[in-house]
């Protein structure tokens, strides 16, 4: 049996008349679970004017209040947290724990915008002239929306609208068709936790929901993150529409291993960064960058500990002597299908295959669609792998003779999102920290994900916009800045007759 999937908008479930429906599955299994209404421009304008009408009344509402419902949001997420990992193992596919955390790192941003009142102070200059006094604020945008992406549905959300809520902005949330369910159940849970109706809205569809929030006047900002060819066509119509934009787009992320470094440290961490979440991270690393001599050694560790990976349905509880999948499939079997094609790839041009998922035995359905970790050696940078995002549990080792080499690679490369050094050596971690050009970079880490206040985003071509998310620069992204200059006469200072033309006295 199937559900229906629809928008919300006004503090309920929003029917519409969808332009059409898209099967949304589990991947586990290749069943249809559910039916996804797709927006039609009415639609479309329909949750914009719900977020719209909305935004005057939240965008006063006291900060005291605003932080009581953040925090009834937190604590109402952290206690059903199970529920939504479940939500988003079915639709996405991605193993229990990996949920969880996911979740876990979303809570991080709700608990930081849990202190907006402090976040918000403004700053004030008493006598900045003669009886002239300054203070500045921070206000709201009002309405903006948030595009993500399918391999987060709840933390990528949750980089955003926590701190554009707490702010005093509505929301509406586009998420991805191939898992939207853990958008809607957000909003019911914004509703329990006391949030008035329009403040956050969920618009489910394609390309005629997306344009519609980035070409809308009512729309004041967007965030996204996606791939980098979307991400710049993001940032290109918003920008052009007068909205403000932060869109984060792809990653080709390298991991370094210099010849000092503990290598078994470092096959654990390519391993759990390389095929955690079946690859499909933005974080993830792709790329692995052996500094000679260590090439061999460090290959072979980890093609030994990809044999002890368990491949499987991740809503499959563990019973017995079971144990709970390693690793899920893929979100849809048109992806699976792609990636798989990339290791074909990447095997005609020459690579050598040391670990082939291709052929995976997983624990799950038939229909499932499952793609085991794929690790290549003797990789070079002209290959189709190296080059491309794939997305997907495939590890590329690239052998260098230097640190210089091996810094030159990372630096070269269009992407710009996160980078990893493993090495023994502070110097030459602090060396690295500042040649690579990067924005977010992990020592002995192999997946430099900030904690919530600090700002996540990448450069070049991994960010379009000036400003990363969550954060400082988040709080600075979701809101304007107003500067008030204030004049009061005293009585008994008051000049007699005439105008006074000039500028204020500085006396």
């Amino acid at each position: 049996m199937t559900t229906d999937i629809v928008h919300w908008a006004d503090g309920a479930l929003l029917t519409g008349e969808p332009s059409g429906w898209a099967d949304v599955t589990n991947p586990a299994t290749g069943e249809v679970t559910g039916r996804l209404a797709l927006a039609s421009e009415a639609d479309a304008a329909r949750v914009i004017a719900s977020a719209s009408a909305a935004a005057r009344e939240w965008g006063t509402t006291s900060l005291a209040r605003r932080t009581q419902v953040l925090f009834a949001f937190r604590e109402l997420l952290n206690s059903r947290k199970d529920e939504l990992a479940a939500i988003i193992t079915a639709e996405h596919g991605k193993v229990h724990s990996d949920a969880m955390g996911e979740i876990a790192r979303g809570l991080e941003v709700v608990e930081f915008a849990c202190g907006i009142s402090h976040l918000l102070k403004g700053g004030h200059s008493e006598s900045a002239s003669t009886g002239v006094d300054v203070h500045s604020k921070r206000v709201p945008l009002g309405v903006v929306g948030i595009i993500s992406p399918f391999n987060f549905p709840a933390m990528v959300p949750m980089w955003f609208f926590p701190i554009a809520i707490a702010a005093g902005n509505t929301v509406v949330l586009k998420p991805s068709e191939k898992d939207p369910s853990a958008a809607n159940w957000l909003a019911a849970l914004w509703q329990e936790a006391g949030l008035p109706d329009g403040v956050f809205n969920v618009l489910h569809g394609d390309k005629t929901a997306v344009d519609a929030l980035l070409t809308s006047p009512d729309v004041q900002a967007i965030s996204f993150v996606g791939s980098t060819p979307i991400a710049e066509y993001v940032y290109e119509t918003a920008s052009r529409h007068g909205k403000r934009v932060q869109a984060l787009g792809g990653a080709k992320n390298h991991m370094v291993v210099l010849p000092d470094a503990d290598l078994d440290l470092a096959a654990d961490s390519a391993v759990n960064a390389g095929y955690g979440s079946a690859g499909e991270r933005c974080m993830a690393i792709s790329v692995l960058v052996a500094v000679d001599p260590i090439g061999d050694e460090l290959v072979a560790r980890i093609a030994d500990r990809t044999s002890t990976l368990l491949i499987g349905d991740g809503g499959r509880a563990a019973t017995g002597d079971e144990k709970e999948a390693d690793m899920g499939p893929l979100v849809t079997k048109a992806h699976r299908d792609r990636v798989s094609s990339f290791i074909d790839s990447g095997e005609a041009a020459g690579a050598k295959v040391v670990v082939d998922g291709r052929d995976v035995a997983a624990r799950g359905g038939e229909g499932g669609f499952w793609l085991g970790p794929t690790l290549f050696d003797d990789v070079t940078p002209d290959m189709d792998i190296y080059t491309q995002e794939i997305f997907g549990p495939v590890l590329s080792v690239v052998r260098v003779k230097t640190y210089e080499e091996a810094v030159a690679l990372v630096n070269a490369n269009e992407y710009g999102n996160g980078t990893a050094v493993f090495t023994n050596d502070g110097g030459a971690a602090r060396r690295f920290e500042a040649d690579v050009t990067v924005g977010m970079i992990g020592v002995n880490v192999p997946v430099p994900v900030p904690v919530a206040y600090y700002s996540f985003g990448g450069w070049k071509r991994s960010l379009f916009g000036d400003t990363h998310a969550h954060g400082t620069e988040g709080v600075h992204f979701f809101t304007r800045g107003k500067v008030v200059t204030t004049r009061w006469i005293d009585p008994a200072n008051r000049p007699e007759g005439g105008l006074e033309l000039g500028f204020p006295r500085n006396d």
